[in-house]
């Protein structure tokens, strides 16, 4: 179990985060491969010697560097929470602020690449249906390892993102993958939420600032404290794991998928008393969910066009032009 650190070139991340261009990474000064688009950051690679063989996720959401340290602290806190107290499994782990030509810092967090063919969604579509489902059992035992955690202390309460995406395969060989057995990484550190006697370590705010301004007090009146707290509800965790498959254009997987996780729960896989998911209720969360963030999407790219076209400003984040849902 556990994790650990990396040695990464600051000085190079520098000259790369001065050099990028957010609409167009793979133009920069040194280029960038999108890896993968979340809500709120990118994760990619940097393809320079002394950067190479590690994946980024970039954040530009601080507007001081006191406030970019802040989220480190928590961000560590909940990195040795997760693999030293809860017992998941992370890649090798680094961060860095680094300042963007705006003056304002940017925060990456820096882990080693694992093989794109080993992530939860690539495989998916490569493994057979009973090694899906073996997978699918790995992720639910180890998100089981977090609702443990939780119910036998009050001290500390810890949430993980569970989307399948967020999940790797260790010990691949050509196209065959022992799942059983296979070492299972936890990937995505960069949403920290974790409480401490009842109170959130993390500025939920963050969330908010990525959203264009002419939504976001819409966003933070009725969408952000339930977004957070579904993170620590298993029964909407395993639900949202399940929804993710149609995301991931696997919806043939879902009645498999919520038996699979129907029987983790009643064999006690979860260690708490969860409420049996079912298909009706994915379907209508995914739905939900699909149209927020389409929406979502869209208004982002209506504030990247004001900012920069209009305001003849600077738009830090890097958007995808589409997202399969």
């Amino acid at each position: 179990m556990g994790q650990q650190a990396l040695e990464v070139d600051r000085d190079l991340l520098q000259k790369f985060e001065r050099g990028l261009d957010p609409a167009h990474p793979e133009r920069s000064r040194i280029p960038a491969q999108i890896l993968g688009y979340g809500e709120i950051s990118t994760v990619f690679a940097i393809h320079t010697a002394g950067l190479g063989g590690l994946a980024f996720k970039r954040l530009p959401l601080f507007r001081s560097w006191e406030e970019a340290e802040r989220y480190g602290a928590v961000l560590g806190d909940y990195v040795r929470v997760l693999s030293h107290e809860v017992g998941l499994t992370l890649p090798a782990h680094e961060s860095a602020i680094v300042t963007a030509p705006s003056g304002r810092p940017v925060f990456y967090i820096i882990q080693q690449r694992v093989p794109s063919e080993s992530v939860g969604n690539r495989l998916l579509h490569h493994l057979g249906q009973e090694q899906v489902w073996r997978l699918l059992e790995r992720v639910l035992g180890e998100m089981a390892r977090v609702w443990c955690f939780n119910q036998q202390q009050d001290r500390l309460q810890v949430a993980v993102d569970s989307q399948i995406s967020n999940w790797s395969v260790g010990g691949l060989g050509g196209s065959a993958c022992d799942v059983e057995t296979a070492t299972l990484w936890y990937l995505d550190t960069s949403t920290p939420l974790f409480r401490v006697a009842g109170a959130e370590q993390l500025d939920t705010e963050l969330f908010l600032r990525s959203a264009p301004s002419f939504l976001a007090w819409i966003l933070r009146r009725l969408y952000l404290q339930q977004v957070v707290d579904r993170y620590y509800d298993p029964h909407l965790v395993t639900v949202d794991l399940l929804a993710n498959f149609y995301k991931e254009q696997r919806p043939d997987l879902i009645p498999g998928g919520v038996a699979v996780a129907r029987n983790c729960m009643a064999a006690g896989a979860a260690g708490v008393d969860v409420e049996p998911v079912t298909e009706a209720e994915v379907q209508a969360y995914y739905r939900e969910d699909a149209q927020i963030w389409r929406l979502y999407l869209a208004a982002r790219k209506v504030d990247r066009f004001l900012r920069t076209r209009l305001l003849r400003g600077d738009y830090p984040y890097i958007l995808p032009e589409r997202i399969e849902r």
